[in-house]
């Protein structure tokens, strides 16, 4: 079997050929201009100011769940160095107490996330290598036809599927929720990892083919290692989706498969006052969403830019 080269050393291998020739491709300029502008002095300040004022109210939400109530209702959380005291009462009330109990909540998040992140993952990547190295009749109609999905609003869908759901006797169940997810979230995903797919070599797969890969080898052995950046993007996008997601889970969902998004929702409205409760459960809620995006930030530009510049 052919070694098959990591994407970096063909990146490299590709810039040396082009310096070699004397000559940069149109796509290149571009990426050399915008690197420059994004590299210089004032880019990187405006950059460090948006993040810090996208993080004060973060950062003022977890000051205050860790506040006691009477401090709250008292002054403000930057306040909190001139009288620093700190509980964990709120968080103990918000994940076990009997009236909220949002640990149990917090496990239906999970078991929904996670299905509804794998099985679009899945299909998606099958159809995509279809799509992209398989020659069929009607190819190219039907690629645009599962593009145009993209625009189909969720809501009008909610409804008939519902509809069919209980027929098929499925209401209830974190079937529907994870079938949902699922439905709504392949057009995007084909699309992406489609892109993502032709930008790899052709030679690539050519050379495993003469070395007798079929498909299915060709797929898991050439393509799969080198799709890590496309997929890590897709499963940030549709794990922040579904985790954050209210309108499924209170359509689809029931008392027994409802997520962490509904509970908080329902705090909000019966709980106004007891803004110690809000801030702990509405951390509760956002912290593994952020751990996720912070630990798969580095592939998600390169995801997300797949097949959008052509040299």
């Amino acid at each position: 079997m052919t070694v098959i080269p990591p994407t970096d050393l063909l990146d490299d291998e590709v810039g040396d050929t082009r310096k070699k020739e004397g000559r940069l491709s149109r796509a290149d300029k571009r990426a050399i201009a915008v690197k420059g502008r994004l590299s210089s002095p004032w880019a990187s300040t405006i950059a460090v100011v948006i993040a810090v004022l996208w993080t004060i109210p973060t950062l003022g939400l977890l000051v205050t769940s860790f506040r006691p109530r009477a401090d709250i209702r008292k002054s403000g959380w930057w306040t909190l160095w001139q009288d620093p005291n700190l509980t964990l009462d709120n968080y103990h009330e918000v994940l076990f107490g009997s009236s909220t109990n949002l640990s149990t909540y917090f496990v239906n998040s999970v078991v929904i996330t996670l299905p509804a992140v794998v099985i679009p993952i899945s299909l998606a990547l099958l159809a995509a290598y279809a799509f992209a190295w398989i020659d069929f009749k009607g190819r190219n109609i039907l690629f645009v036809a599962v593009f145009a999905l993209q625009v189909v609003p969720i809501q009008v869908t909610m409804i008939p599927l519902l509809s069919q759901y209980v027929s098929a006797g499925l209401n209830g169940s974190f079937w529907v929720i994870w079938l949902s997810h699922s439905i709504f979230a392949l057009p995007l995903a084909i699309y992406l990892l489609h892109n993502f797919m032709k930008q790899i070599p052709r030679e690539l797969v050519e050379a495993a083919r003469v070395d007798g890969a079929g498909h299915v080898k060709i797929f898991f052995t050439v393509l799969l290692p080198l799709l890590t950046p496309a997929i890590a993007s897709f499963a940030i996008f549709q794990f922040l989706w579904v985790w954050n997601d209210l309108l499924v889970a209170l359509v689809f969902g029931t008392t027994d498969t409802s997520p962490l998004t509904v509970r908080v929702a329902e705090l909000a409205g019966t709980r106004g006052q007891q803004w110690q409760l809000l801030s702990a459960g509405a951390f509760v809620a956002m912290v593994v969403p952020l751990i996720v995006f912070l630990a798969l930030q580095r592939y998600f530009v390169r995801g997300l830019l797949a097949g959008s510049v052509k040299g």
